[in-house]
This record gives structure tokens, sequence and C-alpha cells, in this order.
């Protein structure tokens, strides 16, 4: 029953790092690697530090390039696929998809408003119409990291959090409380396998949830960031190339939405943690909240 865990450490990284099929072993080294990194000392892991911080620059445009064309691309492999699809009902299945994502994330919601009245002391009306503004730019502009300054500024005044708080909690969160992005990852892991008829084990199950919850956690805070980390879950499963091809262009066509309403659940989820952290340290004013911004000019 170890073997599951015995599997995740790679006898030769570099072989693993080659090797589509083997993401679990490249998660573990590296974060073996960046734990080490951290314990040595900073003038010794500086240089490291920015050989990694300029490969990852270099990736990240590569990734704008490709991007560029991605719409064409994959409206190509859509309708080759629709062109080879005879039943409809695949056409339904993306709709059961989408609406199972969807109730999950509503259900995460309505878990965050029960923490929020229940241990802070919020109606679910107050969190709700304070930390609206911030909820909307998230969906609107699908990125937790263009939404952190109007998350920090709804956070402190409108919702009493201490800055000491709010500035360390809420920038970690942007990276790394990606509760949404973990739950699409499972649920759409999941609906692709049914869809190529791939077989989902006990082990690839406990597989999916380990590598969606690190690969949420190493989402870049951006616009279908997501839909990138999927790939490495689906990769991990070692789900054939053509499978996972024409798996990911069948859900890119819904995922639009769905990433504007996950983010959505991203940024409440940064908000609730720095809400709980706050009243932890007794760092939250809850009868008096700032408004500042609603007070200026007046």
């Amino acid at each position: 029953p170890l073997q599951f865990l015995v599997d995740m450490v790679p006898d030769n990284f570099f072989k693993a790092a080659s090797n589509n099929g083997s993401m679990l072993q490249v998660i573990f080294f590296v974060i073996f690697f960046g734990i080490s990194l951290l314990l040595i000392k900073p003038e010794e892991s500086k240089p490291v530090k920015a050989f990694f911080d300029g490969l990852n620059e270099v990736v990240l445009k590569m990734v704008d390039l490709i991007m560029l064309i991605a719409p064409i691309a994959v409206f190509a492999l859509i309708a080759s696929l629709i062109t080879e699809i005879s039943n409809p009902e695949i056409f339904i299945a993306l709709a059961k998809y989408a609406m199972t994502v969807v109730l999950g994330l509503a259900i995460m919601v309505v878990f965050y408003l029960i923490l929020i009245k229940t241990k802070i002391g919020y109606s679910p009306g107050f969190f709700l119409k304070n930390f609206s503004p911030a909820q909307l730019l998230a969906f609107s502009t699908s990125s937790s990291a263009a939404t952190l300054p109007v998350t920090m500024e709804r956070v402190e005044e409108h919702l009493g959090v201490d800055q000491e708080v709010s500035s360390f909690v809420l920038p970690v969160g942007a990276t790394v409380n990606m509760d949404g992005t973990s739950l699409y990852q499972a649920v759409a892991a999941v609906f692709i396998c049914q869809v190529t008829g791939f077989e989902l084990g006990l082990g690839d199950q406990l597989t999916i949830i380990l590598t969606a919850t690190l690969a949420s956690i190493g989402s870049a805070a951006v616009p279908g960031a997501g839909m990138i980390m999927l790939v490495i879950v689906l990769e991990a499963l070692g789900l054939p190339s053509e499978s996972l091809a024409i798996g990911i262009a069948l859900i890119f066509a819904v995922d639009r939405p769905l990433d504007m309403c996950r983010t959505v659940i991203n940024v409440t989820g940064d908000a609730t943690v720095s809400m709980l952290v706050a009243k932890s340290v007794d760092k939250i004013n809850i009868s008096e909240p700032k408004n500042w911004d609603d007070n200026y000019g007046k």
C-alpha cells in the first residue's frame, strides 16, 4: 500500500524529468531542492535563485508566444474533433462537467461563509457586501494577482483585518492558496479520463488528489494557468498523448467561464484565511472596520 509513496522518490532526477509520466517524482525533487535552498546561507543561494528566476522568465515568455497561436490551434483541433463525433451526447457530458465544477465551487463558497460566521462572527450578507468588489474584479480578470490590491483593500478597510496580517497572508495566498483551481483540476482530470475511456484505479485517484493539490500550489496567479497545470496532472496518470490533447481541447471550450468562477473562489478563500489568521492572533477589529474609501472625498 505504500508503493505509491515509494514511487514518488526518483532514482534519477534527469530521467524522471524527461518522462512525462514521472511528474510526481519531479515535483518531489523540486520541493526537496527548494527546502534545501532555504536552509543554506543567502549569499550562497543567491546565484541559484537568480538562475532559476531568469529561467522562469524565459519559459513564461515561451508560453506567451505559444498562447498567441493557441486559439487558432485549438479551433482547428476542436473542429476536427467535432467532425469525428457522431454522438451528440459528448456535448451533454461537457455541460454536465461544467455544472459539476460550478456546483463544487458553490459548495466551497458555502463552506467559507460558514467558517466566517462561526469563527469570525460576520454574517454572510455582511461579508459578501463588503468583499464583492474584489470578487467581481476576480471574475472579470480571472487573475488572483491582478485582484490582489483590491483584495487587500477590502480585507483591511472593510473587514477589519490588520495590515500586518493581510500584507503577509494575501500575497502568499494569491500564489499557493488555489482551492478553486485544485477542485477544477480534479474534476477535469476525471472527466477527461471518462471521455477518453481511461480506467482509473484507486492509485490513479490518489494520484489525481495529490497532483491536483500540488499543481494548484504551483499555478501562476494569471488567467489560464490552471489549464497548463492540468496537463501535469494528466501526464502523471499516464494518459496517452493523443487522448490528452483531445481532452484538453474538449474542455477548452468552457474553460474561460470556469476560470472566471474558480478565480472568485480563490480570492474568497484568501480573504477567509486572512480573517481566520487575524482572529487567531487578535489582529482583527470586528466592530470598527475602517471603510476609508467610502468616506473619501466627503
